[in-house]
C-alpha cells in the first residue's frame, strides 16, 4: 500500500508510526483519498485514547515530525478499526468505509 501525493510516495506505515506515538491515540490507520490538487491526500482514521483529542492536535503533532506532503490533510475519529482474527488492521476495509469522503 502506498499513497501518491503530488508524485511523491508516502508509506502509510510511516504516518501511522508517527501518529501512534501521540499519547491521545489508541489506534490509527492511514489511507489515501482523492484530492484535486495533489491526486491523493493522506487521511488518518483514529481511535482515541483521550476523548479530548482533536484533529488539530494530531495535525500539529505530524507537522513537527513529518515532511509537509506527508502531513495528513484529513482526520476522522472512529470507535474502532476493522481487524482480522489476529488483530491486524484491515486497511482495505478502512479504505472502503472511510476513503470516499475526506
Amino acid at each position: 500500500d502506498m499513497i501518491l501525493v503530488s508524485g511523491f510516495n508516502v508509506y502509510p506505515s510511516e504516518i501511522e508510526d508517527i501518529v501512534a506515538i501521540h499519547a491521545g491515540v489508541a489506534e490509527v490507520a492511514a489511507i489515501g483519498v482523492a484530492d484535486d490538487k495533489t491526486s491523493e491526500a493522506v487521511k488518518i482514521v483514529v481511535v482515541r485514547k483521550d476523548p479530548d483529542l482533536d484533529a488539530q492536535d494530531l495535525i500539529t503533532h505530524c507537522r513537527e515530525q513529518l515532511t509537509g506532503y506527508k502531513v495528513p490533510r484529513h482526520v476522522e475519529f472512529v470507535n474502532e478499526l476493522p481487524k482480522s482474527n489476529i488483530g491486524k488492521i484491515l486497511r482495505r476495509i478502512v479504505r472502503e468505509r472511510y476513503g470516499s469522503s475526506p
